[in-house]
C-alpha cells in the first residue's frame, strides 16, 4: 500500500493540471524527436541513393515523408526516381515538395530538367523561370544553365548565350557553363 508520503513526493498529474506551458512544452519535443528521425531516415535514404541502392532509397525517402514530410525530402525522392528513368514520379515529388514548400526553388529545376529528359522543351521553361526566383534555392546557376540548354534547342541562341552568361556570373568556376557560353559565342560571331 502506498503511503501519504511516497504520493507527495511522487505527484501524478493530468496534462490538464500540468498546464499549457508543459504542453506545448511537450509537444515541441515530439516534434523535434519526429524530424529528428525523419531526418536520420533521409540520410540513410540519401547513403543508399549514392551507392545506387535505388529499391533501398526510395523506401527510406518515403519513410521519412511519412514521418515528417519535407519539400528536400520529396525532391530527392523524386531525384531518386529520375535515376531510374520515371521522370512523371520524379516530377509527381516535385510537385509535393513545391506544395510543402513553395519558397524551396530545386524542385521547379528538377521539374524542368526532367522535361527536358522528356523532350518537352517549352513546359520546362516556365519551371525553370520558377526556380531563378526562388528564395531558397542552391546552386542558383543550375537553372540558368538548364535554361540555356532549352534555349539553344529551340534555335534561339541569343537567349540562350543570355541565360548560359548568367550562370557563370552565378558560378564563374562551373565549366560546363564557361563552355557552353564560349562555343555560342563563336557561333554567334
Amino acid at each position: 500500500m502506498e503511503s501519504t508520503k511516497n504520493r507527495e513526493e511522487h505527484p501524478t498529474s493530468s496534462p490538464s493540471e500540468t498546464g499549457p506551458d508543459a504542453l506545448e512544452h511537450a509537444a515541441q519535443q515530439l516534434q523535434q524527436s519526429t524530424q529528428a528521425r525523419a531526418a536520420q531516415l533521409f540520410q540513410q535514404a540519401y547513403r543508399a541513393q549514392l551507392q545506387g541502392n535505388f529499391a533501398d532509397a526510395i523506401r527510406l525517402y518515403r519513410s521519412s515523408i511519412q514521418v515528417y514530410p519535407t519539400a528536400e525530402s520529396y525532391t530527392f525522392l523524386g531525384w531518386t526516381y529520375s535515376f531510374l528513368g520515371r521522370y512523371e514520379e520524379a516530377i509527381a515529388e516535385c510537385k509535393n515538395a513545391i506544395a510543402t514548400d513553395p519558397d524551396f526553388g530545386n524542385p521547379y529545376n528538377d521539374i524542368g530538367s526532367y522535361l527536358i529528359q522528356l523532350g518537352k522543351w517549352d513546359e520546362a521553361i516556365p519551371w525553370l523561370e520558377q526556380a531563378t526566383m526562388a528564395k531558397r534555392y542552391e546552386p542558383r546557376h543550375f537553372p540558368h544553365v538548364n535554361l540555356g540548354r532549352v534555349y539553344w534547342a529551340k534555335g534561339d541562341l541569343l537567349k540562350a548565350a543570355r541565360e548560359f552568361g548568367k550562370a557563370v556570373e552565378i558560378a564563374p568556376h562551373y565549366l560546363p557553363a564557361r563552355r557552353a557560353l564560349a562555343a555560342l559565342s563563336a557561333l554567334l560571331n
